[in-house]
């Protein structure tokens, strides 16, 4: 309970930084259970008649504290009847049936005190793994949209994954052609788009525009940069003079296949019409292999392969003197030293990048989809923990669930979590062209073999997937769902995506208001705040994974499998995929005192967005103007016409253009 007073009262007036635990001493206690009931009132007023307020951040806020105050009120009347009781007891000469209230008494007592000292994360019951209860606001075109691709044909099924001179890796376990053909229907299933090339045009109009820039798609002489996953290629497992791969105990660890480094080159080069000099590909803390270098560079030979060594030809990447990511913990948390001896350590308050992700105007973060040892989970954000320049990133592993191997000594929810300084960084989550997942070969953790899945569809086959969407958030959300429902003990497999708070970066990443006290995200330390930088929830169940936008309850996740049966130029698979208007709900709703109203346009039409009220009297026109294609946002601030603000109650929004005409609701609670 303290711990979620220190968050949402203590705070400093001066530094603006929350205070911690300790502040709440001596007179602090009085006014303790004051807030308490006060909660207690709150919710009983709120959530009684309407019980869908339950899900209000002011109700996260207010139901710990509430349900805190019911404990210690229980507390208090079973120690104060029981001592009442013993005491008669006592008079009576009957010890024994006394010392028994005595002892309910006591437990009545440490009641209270064990629920005045536990620490409750106001973290918003969101239930951590509830379903269909989406938080954050959706990106992309499609806002939330993630495309699941799935095709048994990609993948060898008899492979033997770690089998010297036949591993996955190689082309004779990949079908190239199926691959690519995966990743062209993603690109068009996530953009609504009918062509490769219009695609990719929608996407880097969409990302420039949620960048700040013009609405302008590629420009030549742009650099991108393609970061994979090179897990395995440390010293010992490669032959310096070529980078060939060492058959040994870490032979055929899953990381990013070569097979679809390639189907993205071949966009990149033949489609998007990017030079191949302005390419760069590599791990910077790693290495590209030999199989990989010989599967790309022939096609490719003008791209920049890069290499922390500069092996075998390879470019040697640059180390930065400027570039550099600031931990939102403040050296609070991350320290050199091990987890054992943090003490010990120095503090950690910022990274060097490579100058690489100062000069590429786009990033093309490719990870694998496994679990991990550490952090439960590792897809996009646990990737770039070989962006820094250190020589490794164990100083990052105490902002994971478990910074020690094998031991979660950080679970659960509302603590700092590393992965979201990673995911909102201007040169790292910031300059991401789109979310490209390999699940082609996934593992149960980082250092692993590829594992065949058995939960449907795979039924006891690779996993043979890729996944792509606009909304980073929403594209790890389901990740982790796939992960924590194949990984289980009844498998027999590791079960890391199993501990408890391994989402927790989620929940953060997507809503300010489950972050921890103290905690303000602010990667670049330049006083402002990361905003929510996509939507989380969890599937209806492992069976249908469907989430709210699939079954039409909310505004969160779609998901979106496309099969080697599904084809997306049918006209009724068209219609479910494309779209050339797209009006999205409003962020937040409820809001006091503003939200934002987004929506797409595919063309370049006239537009009118105004807001009426439940009588359909007009309160105000927002925008009424010619504007170009793509994404736009616009902010009302409950005011109208007038600038004077409106009452409390339920509005609608309608966007109407020469072709399109769509409301939605929203509600103002003032």
């Amino acid at each position: 309970m303290k711990q979620i007073i220190a968050k949402y009262l203590l705070v400093c007036p001066k530094t603006k930084k929350f205070k911690g635990v300790k502040s709440i001493r001596g007179i602090s206690r009085l006014w303790l259970p004051v807030i308490s009931l006060a909660s207690l009132l709150w919710v009983l007023i709120r959530v009684v008649p309407k019980p869908v307020r339950a899900t209000y951040p002011c109700m996260r806020i207010a139901m710990p504290i509430a349900s805190g105050f019911i404990y210690y009120l229980l507390g208090l009347l079973i120690s104060a009847l029981t001592f009442v009781k013993a005491k008669k007891l006592f008079y009576r000469s009957r010890y024994i049936l006394a010392s028994i209230f005595v002892l309910l008494g006591l437990s009545g007592s440490f009641l209270i005190i064990h629920n005045l000292e536990k620490p409750v994360h106001a973290h918003y019951a969101i239930a951590d793994h509830q379903p269909n209860n989406p938080i954050g606001q959706a990106k992309g075109i499609f806002p939330g949209r993630v495309i699941w691709a799935y095709n048994p044909n990609a993948t060898n099924e008899n492979c033997d994954p770690d089998a010297h001179g036949h591993g996955w890796f190689l082309s004779e376990n990949n079908n190239q052609q199926v691959i690519d053909r995966m990743l062209s229907d993603a690109l068009r299933a996530v953009s609504g788009r009918t062509s490769d090339r219009a695609a990719w045009e929608a996407i880097f109009i969409y990302h420039n525009n949620t960048r700040g820039k013009e609405t302008v798609g590629y420009a030549p002489g742009e650099k991108i940069f393609i970061k994979i996953n090179a897990t395995s290629s440390w010293s010992g497992n490669f032959n310096p003079s070529d980078l060939s791969i060492v058959y040994n105990q870490r032979y055929g660890i899953s990381e990013t296949s070569p097979q679809l480094v390639l189907a993205v080159l071949r966009q990149l080069v033949n489609i998007v019409g990017v030079a191949q000099k302005d390419i760069y590909i590599g791990d910077p803390m790693k290495h590209i292999y030999k199989h990989c270098y010989d599967l790309w560079q022939p096609e490719f030979p003008d791209v920049h392969y890069l290499d922390h060594d500069g092996y075998a030809g390879r470019e040697k990447v640059v180390k930065s003197n400027s570039v550099k990511i600031y931990y939102s913990d403040r050296g609070a948390i991350l320290r050199t030293g091990s987890w054992d001896n943090a003490n010990v350590g120095d503090p950690v308050t910022e990274d060097h990048l490579y100058t690489i992700f100062g000069e590429a105007e786009y990033i093309l973060n490719i990870p694998t989809l496994k679990g991990h040892h550490h952090a439960g989970v590792t897809m996009f954000a646990k990737n770039h923990f070989g962006s820094q320049t250190r020589n490794d990133a164990k100083h990052l592993h105490g902002g994971l669930v478990a910074p020690e191997q094998d031991n979660p000594r950080r679970q659960g929810y509302g603590l700092y979590r590393v992965q979201v300084d990673l995911m909102g960084h201007e040169l790292l989550g910031g300059k991401n062209l789109m979310y490209l997942m390999d699940g082609l070969w996934p593992s149960d953790y980082e250092t692993d073999e590829p594992d065949k899945w058995a939960i449907a569809p795979f039924n006891n086959d690779w996993m043979s997937s890729i996944f792509l969407s606009l909304d980073p958030v929403a594209i790890e959300s389901v990740g982790f769902d796939f992960l924590r429902s194949e990984f289980t003990s009844e498998r027999g497999m590791a079960t890391y995506p199993q501990m408890d708070g391994v989402d927790d970066y989620l929940h953060q990443a997507a809503d300010a208001t489950t972050w921890p006290a103290g905690i303000v995200y602010d990667p670049e330390n330049d006083g402002i705040p990361l905003q929510s930088l996509g939507v989380h929830e969890h599937w209806n169940n492992p069976v249908d994974k469907q989430y709210s936008r699939n079954i039409g309850t909310g505004n969160g996740i779609e998901l979106i499998k496309l099969s080697p049966a599904t084809d997306i130029s049918d006209p009724k698979n068209s219609k479910q995929l494309t779209a050339q208007f797209v009006l999205n709900q409003n962020y937040p709703n409820p809001f006091n005192p503003e939200t934002e109203i987004c929506y797409f346009l595919q063309d370049v039409v006239d537009v009118d967005l105004s807001i009426f009220d439940v009588t359909g009297k007009h309160v105000i026109t927002l925008v009424r103007d010619r504007q170009l294609a793509g994404n736009r946002t616009v902010r009302w601030n409950g005011r109208d016409e007038n600038n004077v603000d409106v009452s409390s109650g339920i509005y609608f929004y309608r966007l109407t253009t020469n072709s399109f005409s769509g409301a939605k609701k929203m509600l103002l609670v003032r």
